[in-house]
């Protein structure tokens, strides 16, 4: 017997305690692979405490979009996160950040190699304070090798890993996403490092450092390319929307002006496309028996399936596709994907109150868990709105608190 399950909407504070409850993280980084990662796990609960300069806030609240002087990015970048503000280059802020770390579980920064060094709060400085301690250092280029000190962003690790050679179209020029893909993957891949330290400090009792370089998870992701050059000597050339492994695979236009995307990845599936379209016979064809066969016939697949979805508007496409049980999808704009009843049923996208803004909605929690579901308890909050709080949780005084700020330490 099959159980579906449907824990609902997950943008409420769970009734049951989360998997990550009384983990502390402490979020040094910014833009955007570390600040991402630390995201992701205050939504399955764990204490975050995102520290700024007092002067100079995380670059994300000024990036993109804003509405009434508020930006819109930190909204959902700063969400479940508690803010303070600390200058960890000055001695009071070094001294606040190592008595914070002291009783934290993870750090999660992204200075150049050699910063937190050369600030007193290294490795070695932050170990002896806490042994227990996860350090997870998420850079351009990893902390070692030629490139190790050079300034490093997503778009370098899209370039350089391989993924910019191999998209956009033939004749046109490599092609960089227009959203941060690279730090995106990295936050992915800092999460699942950080809990799998974790996991091994539950068998050793020690903490230890976390070395993730962002050119190096989007060379994980884009296939055996790799192997394909070291076994065979191929490298992969620009394909636009075709893929070298199958065909009909490639985005369609609608008589009614939309656009689709096919897929046929299954050998079954590219049979019932071709039927539905009324091209049976090139299923009898010697080099329709494989995706590679079909692929080095693009051009003879992609005809009879664009002709036929131009004649069709986007409705009756996608409900012929899904009687014939054939892979389509509409190509969405973020209108759609608002509209769309999977995302509701999902609540894939959900809305959330924020003081100064009153309710938005924003993407939610990456997975739905049936018994400790993850939340989002509040947006980002103000440049350094718990400082004080969490200060005071550590001990200080308001005069302390007052003293730091004089000196420009918080």
């Amino acid at each position: 017997m099959t159980t579906t399950l449907n824990p609902g909407p997950t943008s409420s504070p769970a009734p049951s305690v989360p998997p990550l409850h009384g983990l502390r993280v402490l979020d040094l980084a910014t833009l955007f692979a570390g600040p991402l990662a630390a995201m992701m796990l205050g939504d399955f609960g764990a204490e975050v405490i995102k520290v700024e300069h007092p002067r100079r806030p995380d670059p994300s609240r000024g990036h993109g979009p804003a509405k009434d002087g508020v930006g819109l990015w930190w909204k959902v970048l700063g969400r479940n996160k508690r803010t303070i503000t600390l200058d960890l280059s000055s001695p009071g802020g070094r001294d606040v950040l190592l008595r914070l770390a002291a009783d934290a579980d993870v750090v999660v920064e992204n200075f150049r190699p050699g910063t937190l060094e050369r600030w007193g709060l290294g490795w070695e400085e932050l170990s002896t304070v806490n042994p227990r301690l996860v350090l997870a250092r998420v850079t351009g280029f990893g902390q070692y090798g030629p490139y190790a000190h050079r300034p490093g962003f997503g778009t370098l690790a899209e370039a350089m890993s391989g993924f910019a050679a191999i998209t956009g179209e033939p004749d046109g020029p490599p092609t960089l996403p227009p959203f941060g893909l690279a730090d995106s993957i990295a936050a992915l891949a800092t999460a699942y490092a950080v809990t799998t330290a974790l996991t091994a400090r539950a068998g050793t009792g020690r903490g230890q450092v976390v070395d993730l370089a962002i050119i190096e998870p989007m060379l994980a992701v884009i296939g055996p390319h790799t192997l394909w050059y070291d076994q065979l000597g191929y490298v992969q050339p620009r394909t636009g929307n075709r893929s070298r492994n199958n065909a009909p695979r490639n985005t369609y236009r609608t008589s009614d002006g939309s656009w689709v995307a096919v897929s046929t990845s299954a050998q079954s599936i590219a049979e019932r496309v071709l039927r539905l379209v009324g091209r049976p016979e090139l299923i009898d064809e010697p080099w329709f028996a494989d995706g590679t066969g079909r692929a080095a016939h693009a051009d003879v697949l992609d005809e009879a399936v664009g002709n036929w979805i131009a004649r069709h508007t986007r409705d009756e496409a996608l409900d012929a596709f899904e009687k014939a049980e054939a892979a389509i999808a509409p190509v969405y704009d973020v209108r759609d994907v608002l509209a769309d009843p999977q995302f509701r049923a999902l609540d894939t996208v959900t809305e959330v109150p924020d003081p100064e803004l009153g309710p938005v909605r924003m993407q939610n929690v990456l997975f739905r868990l049936s018994e400790t579901p993850g939340a989002i308890r509040w947006t980002g909050r103000p440049h350094g709105a718990d400082t004080d709080e969490v200060l005071g949780e550590l001990g200080l005084t308001p005069d302390e608190i007052s003293a730091l700020r004089s000196r420009g330490a918080v």
